[in-house]
């Protein structure tokens, strides 16, 4: 079964990018939750735990997107082919007592170079850490699938010499983490283990997958 048209429940500019990749732009709309707010992840004692908030936020923006979807559709007596898509990401570090530690977009007030400075120095700097993107894909009548996939990111260890000028350049700003591997902060990087797009914002071999099942139920 193929779809007439894509909802991207996002406001990230990143994801639209991708989703480009594998979609035509022209099927491709972009409705972001009504709501900004999402759950934290301070109550997470392990991986596990973080996993499983990841795809509650993603279902949650889905769903949210989904009610108006319906409602629009039961007021037009329309129901198109359409797939509903939505994602959240993190980064994971492990802390010297080895549980992990969330880091998601630094503080956006003033303080954000000095946060971001701290999670280069003492997370980053010759240390791998994992990036995890909760993908989910839903159908207005409820058929749906969704995967979290996970990506390890191993950074330099002599990253003091270009830390103030990336945060001269403002890139980490709204970016999970404190940075973006896409970009300039791809300067940082010595390896990656997994998807490269997962890091990205949108891991664009699993929703490949979660596309096809779903077209197949």
């Amino acid at each position: 079964m193929s779809f007439r048209r894509y909802i991207l429940a996002s406001r990230s500019p990143r994801r639209l990018e991708l989703l480009q990749q594998v979609v035509h732009p022209t099927l491709i709309e972009v409705r972001p939750p009504a709501s900004a707010d999402e759950a934290g992840f301070d109550d997470c004692q392990d991986l596990a735990a973080i996993r499983q908030r990841l795809l509650e936020i993603a279902r949650n923006k889905a769903e949210q997107v989904r009610t108006a979807l319906n409602a629009e559709e039961a007021e037009l007596h329309e129901r198109p082919r359409t797939l509903l898509i939505s994602a959240d990401t993190t980064v994971v570090i492990t802390s010297h007592d080895q549980s992990p530690i969330v880091l998601g977009q630094p503080p956006e007030n003033d303080d954000w170079r000095e946060t971001v400075a701290d999670w280069f120095r003492h997370h980053y700097a010759g240390r791998t850490h994992s990036v995890l993107t909760a993908v989910h894909v839903t159908t207005p009548d409820g058929r749906l699938g969704d995967q979290v996939v996970e990506t390890r990111v191993t950074f330099r260890k002599d990253l003091e010499r270009w830390l103030n000028w990336y945060l001269l350049t403002g890139e980490p700003r709204g970016k999970a983490g404190g940075y973006a591997l896409q970009a300039a902060g791809s300067v940082f990087v010595e390896r990656t283990e997994g998807s490269l797009s997962n890091v990205v914002g949108l891991p664009l071999e699993a929703l490949l997958e979660l596309f096809a099942d779903v077209s197949l139920r």
